[in-house]
């Protein structure tokens, strides 16, 4: 499952990153220049803000509770 999101600056990252470290499955972050493991820290500050990203989580994962903890990053379609 992919959903559009918005980060505008470190502190962003830095927040994405804690919440996604407490779930078990696999969180990707991919943008126009490529993709980052949403756990990694330094994977995620090669990501470019400026370009669209997308949140990549397993289509059979359980996500309710994790797009209402990143509501605030999840771009409204």
């Amino acid at each position: 499952m992919m959903r559009p999101i918005k980060l505008k600056d470190v502190k962003d990252i830095e927040h994405i990153n804690h919440i996604v470290s407490r779930y078990k499955f696999d969180i990707w972050i991919h943008g126009k220049s490529g993709m980052a493991d949403a756990k990694s820290i330094l994977g995620m500050y090669v990501l470019k803000l400026n370009e669209p990203l997308a949140l990549v989580i397993p289509d059979d994962a359980d996500y309710v509770s994790l797009f209402k903890e990143l509501e605030q990053y999840l771009v409204i379609e």
